[in-house]
């Protein structure tokens, strides 16, 4: 068995995580590699979400019954844990959403009915990135349209990265938020987030950084990131599905106005007017992801009790380790870095001209999960002139033998195709 230096214990790790024991096409085990899709989720999880469900499942915040006092109290101490994984200042700062995409059309919505300094409109722009997945391109969009705002984005170099070199063109004195990813789910780029926020700040602008691809797998500090707002989603980190985050500055959450109206989210109503609760429940209509959060809650606990350094120094050498392997098959070409500086541990490639959904179907006969097509972030496939990338991502859980597997099962690839 390979051995790599600053390597978690992933033989004890994957016994807390019951599917990756699951045996697949004629009796071969799985090799989960999807990761920057979905995580898998370990008991520790599961037992809590039982649990939740068996003795404690109401609704929260307004009943006097002991159930509701329960799932009120699970609920706000799951907002108690993401606000101390992540370092916020406040846990008033921690909104709870359905996913990152729905964290990312938040900011965009309240930007678009903000008043001054906020607010997004005709004499305004809005800038992105080339890379970004689309949850990160169509709100703004959107946005742009309703408004009238002009839209502008970094493009990529040859090798993967941010073209910074007219960013004081780009993000401009009437730029009003500049939207981009930390890691990038398909090319596994860590993107230079100072460089873009201090001029964000030259010229005043707001700072979102979705971070769906980072807080699974890095120490995630929002005070050392000064950015305004960070999107992230639970189903990426072992939590559940259903589940996201969005952190704003508490000045912030407190200006601007809500996107959903409905129960929870108020303090008064009458037929002609309403007042709004304080945030976080301003952005919280309705009967929240309760489970869900719990459920996050219970997945910071694990993640935390292996510590996010460890988990980010293992996907270090696990990715450097991937990239080498590799890149010694024939007629593979990386999109994106081809070394594991700067990188996450999201790795696309195209393998000579056999179609990526191809190599994955004949993968998966191999009992090797991975991910095929453009990843929601067609406009990299559009610049690399590529139809779609085959995409192999790992995790806490991940193993020198699983990319040693999907090496020799690219072997098989093609041998299949001749």
């Amino acid at each position: 068995m390979t051995q790599l230096p600053g390597l978690l214990d992933t033989e004890a790790i994957r016994k807390d995580f019951p599917i990756l024991d699951r045996v697949l096409h004629d009796g071969k085990k799985l090799v989960y590699l999807d990761n920057a899709a979905t995580s898998q989720t370990p008991r520790q999880v599961l037992d809590v979400l039982n649990e939740y469900y068996e003795q404690h499942n109401a609704n929260v915040h307004r009943g006097v019954h002991v159930l509701a006092e329960e799932a009120t109290e699970l609920y706000e101490g799951a907002r108690d844990k993401v606000a101390a994984f992540i370092n916020a200042p406040s846990r008033n700062e921690v909104i709870f959403t359905k996913n990152a995409s729905e964290s990312l059309n938040l900011v965009a919505n309240m930007l678009g009915w903000a008043d001054e300094p906020y607010r997004v409109d005709a004499d305004t722009e809005i800038v992105i990135t080339e890379m970004e997945h689309h949850s990160n391109i169509v709100p703004w969009q959107l946005l742009a349209q309703r408004t009238g705002a002009k839209l502008k984005w970094f493009g990529l170099t040859d090798d993967g990265r941010l073209d910074l070199s007219r960013i004081d063109e780009v993000i401009t004195p009437k730029t009003k938020i500049v939207s981009f990813v930390l890691v990038s789910n398909i090319l596994g780029t860590f993107n230079p987030v100072e460089a873009i926020i201090r001029r964000a700040q030259e010229v005043g602008a707001l700072v979102l950084v979705d971070a769906s691809q980072a807080a699974p797998h890095m120490p995630l500090d929002v005070q050392a990131l000064q950015a305004d707002f960070v999107a992230f989603t639970g189903h990426k980190m072992c939590g559940p599905t259903g589940i996201g985050v969005l952190w704003g500055r508490q000045e912030l959450l407190e200006d601007l106005p809500p996107f959903l109206g409905g129960g929870e989210m108020i303090e008064t109503v009458s037929m002609s007017s309403s007042t709004y609760a304080p945030a976080p429940h301003k952005f919280e209509a309705g009967t929240p992801p309760i489970a869900q959060a719990v459920g996050l809650g219970a997945a910071v606990d694990y993640l935390t009790s292996i510590g996010m350094d460890k988990i980010a120094a293992h996907e270090h050498a696990l990715t450097e380790y991937a990239v080498r392997r590799l890149r010694e098959v024939p007629d593979l070409r990386i999109i994106g870095p081809t070394t594991a500086e700067d990188r996450g541990a999201a790795i696309s490639f195209t393998l000579g001209d056999i179609h990526p959904h191809d190599v994955g179907q004949v993968l998966d006969e191999q009992g090797i999960a991975v991910r095929v097509g453009h990843h929601c972030a067609r406009p990299v496939c559009l610049r690399y002139g590529i139809p779609a990338t085959t995409r192999a991502s790992f995790y806490l859980y991940s193993t020198p033998a699983e990319v040693d597997a999907l090496v020799d099962g690219l072997e098989h690839v093609r041998n299949f195709f001749g």
